[in-house]
């Protein structure tokens, strides 16, 4: 077996909309682990094995594609990244991107409508239907069919292909970067927690916590016992112990926890019973779990725990928050907040212990964890969809197909061999 030792991982822009498998209702779905590297391990490979690897584009044949993904990310477009370019002239496409900044994807994309003016490639995400209801998408089908991009039509199963169809029966997008071929290796927890600061943890001497109540004791207890900390610039903040998020979409932050809870994996905005004969749907803020778990909220909140502006701050403001180190614990997908990471490394906060640990809790003692997804949740209210403005429509397929190669697929995730992996003799 070949052994890979990573020296700095670079990523393509373009991974980060693996984001966008989660941007559809109350957070039911989760992305892929970004090709962020931190874990050390390589994702598992999305191309298929009779893809092949992408040709070279020829001199001076690279188009320029434009893109807007309905949720935030870094924009790579300055010419100077290496691996960006290296796919470019593999692929003969690179991207112009853009990304959501200071709307709801719902906004960004009634502003994209109301325009009248689209980029070549876009990812909706809750926007996506009104894209379609607008006409203005081109159906996948003839491409998936035609043998010429072998990658993509045999990404999915014809079974999981024909959820992605609308009323009209056609297929409008697909979550590109979603589906993982052969056994996940990825250590990142992606899904949804309720996250603690390590430092908290090491404080305690790294407690096993189990329950709500036991979680909350202990960021009762460390706050005590530290109320002040200090930002990358030294100076003095009250800890927060306790933050919530409920803007907008992002609401599924405070509402969906009790299903978890209770035992049960993210099925969504419902509880799937499956103890009977049939299954039952469980409206999940109707248990008794829901009922305790509210009531625990507002008893720490009566105390001082939960943050006092959780109801009126906005997503930018938790995400500061956050990057500041004074929030000790939140519940929150991982992909909701991950671009905190770099600001925590980069500011020296991680090294104090600000970085945050997922913690899977139950109501009570005894109960099965099930926070953690170990295979991909099918997405299929959102993606990646092709424009009627884009002036060569078999050029973006190409594109997104070679983007599923094992060569591409190893830039994006290791780098160049020889500079940023070695592979050795065993």
């Amino acid at each position: 077996m070949k052994s890979k030792v990573l020296k700095r991982v670079l990523s393509l822009g373009l991974s980060a909309v693996l984001t966008a498998a989660c941007l559809a209702g109350c957070g039911g779905a989760q992305p892929a682990a970004p090709a962020s590297g931190d874990d050390g391990a390589e994702p598992a490979a999305t191309a298929t094995d009779d893809g092949g690897e992408a040709a070279p584009a020829a001199s001076g044949d690279i188009v320029d594609f434009t893109f807007f993904g309905g949720m935030p990310g870094t924009e790579i477009n300055s010419g100077n990244n290496e691996i960006q370019d290296i796919i470019a002239e593999k692929t003969g496409v690179r991207l112009k991107e853009t990304w959501l900044t200071g709307q709801t994807v719902s906004e960004a994309i009634g502003s994209i409508i109301a325009s009248g003016t689209y980029p070549d490639l876009i990812d909706g995400g809750d926007g996506s239907l009104d894209l379609y209801n607008e006409g203005v998408l081109v159906p996948w089908d003839e491409y998936l069919e035609s043998g010429k991009y072998p990658n993509l039509t045999n990404y999915y199963t014809p079974e999981e292909w024909d959820q992605f169809r609308q009323d009209d029966g056609h297929i409008y997008w697909c979550n590109v970067f979603q589906n993982t071929k052969g056994e996940p290796t990825g250590t990142t927890h992606n899904d949804e927690a309720f996250w603690v600061q390590a430092r908290v943890l090491e404080w305690d001497n790294y407690p096993e916590i189990k329950t709500l109540d036991q979680y909350f004791d202990l960021l009762e207890r460390y706050a005590a016992a530290n109320p002040k900390t200090k930002d990358a610039n030294g100076n003095e903040m009250d800890i927060i112990p306790y933050t919530c998020l409920c803007d907008d979409w992002r609401y599924f932050c405070i509402e969906n926890a009790p299903q978890f809870l209770d035992g049960y994996p993210n099925d969504g905005s419902v509880i799937v019973d499956f103890e009977g004969k049939d299954p039952t749907i469980v409206d999940y803020n109707t248990t008794e779990t829901a009922k305790r778990y509210f009531k625990k909220l507002n008893e720490e909140y009566a105390k001082g725990i939960v943050d006092k502006d959780f109801g009126t701050q906005k997503y930018d403001d938790y995400i500061t928050k956050l990057s500041n180190g004074n929030v000790l614990g939140m519940c929150d997908q991982y992909w909701d907040f991950m671009q905190i990471n770099d600001a925590l490394r980069n500011s020296g906060l991680e090294n104090e212990g600000c970085n945050y640990v997922p913690l899977g809790l139950t109501i009570d003692e005894g109960m099965e964890n099930r926070w953690h997804t170990y295979g991909d949740t099918l997405n299929v209210a959102s993606g990646i969809a092709v424009t009627t403005s884009c002036s060569d429509p078999d050029l973006a397929f190409s594109f997104l197909n070679a983007m599923l190669d094992q060569d591409i697929h190893n830039l994006r995730f290791w780098g160049v061999e020889g500079e940023d992996y070695l592979v050795d003799e065993d």
